[in-house]
């Protein structure tokens, strides 16, 4: 078996590096669109989610414990379960992070502003689901209760999360593949 020469490592890891690096080169490059199309399915399937919790409080009139949206419905438990929200806020930060080389110039400030607001997000639900697993909730709350719900109620608080981290993805996508003229140029122009 070879070894690389400046390590004393087997050859088959620098494969493994290569892989690797084909692979986010892949993502952000000729892939980049479809796998952003696709992580947007999921982003909207969220949002869908939490507009239908909104709807089934305010529209429906339905008491915020029973209000659990399309997925509550169907598998009460799991919703309520702390794990399902954090997995969701760490895919999110996932698909952020792997997403954000294949844009460019102001595109990728603004997908930058999402990632960044979702990092934020990922601790407030960390902090939730550290709370939920030790069964400790802090800020003397009977649930688990993250630093901003101390200000406003947990429904309305996602549905500004969602909205606020949505926003910017939604101006980073429409710069890097829907934006015309000198605005789409400029937004494109930027090297990686």
């Amino acid at each position: 078996m070879t070894t690389h020469p400046n390590l004393d490592v087997p050859r088959v890891m620098g494969r493994t590096t290569a892989l690797r690096s084909s692979w986010r080169e892949a993502l952000n490059g000729s892939r980049h669109r479809r796998m952003l199309m696709l992580f947007m399915v999921l982003v909207l399937a969220h949002w869908a989610e939490h507009i239908f919790q909104a709807v089934q409080i305010w529209l429906l009139g339905w008491p915020r414990p029973e209000a659990m949206g399309a997925l509550g419905e169907a598998y009460p438990a799991l919703v309520t379960s702390e794990w399902l929200h954090y997995a969701y806020a760490l895919v999110m930060l996932i698909g952020l992070v792997l997403l954000r080389p294949g844009f460019t110039g102001s595109a990728r400030t603004w997908w930058t502003a999402a990632l960044v607001i979702q990092i934020w997000h990922h601790v407030e639900h960390l902090l939730l689901l550290g709370q939920a697993l030790t069964h400790h909730p802090l800020f003397g709350a009977t649930q688990p209760t993250s630093i901003i719900q101390l200000l406003a109620p947990r429904v309305e608080l996602h549905l500004f999360y969602n909205a606020v981290v949505f926003a910017p993805m939604v101006a980073a996508i429409f710069l890097q593949y829907f934006a015309r003229g000198p605005v789409g140029r400029a937004a494109r122009s930027t090297a990686r």
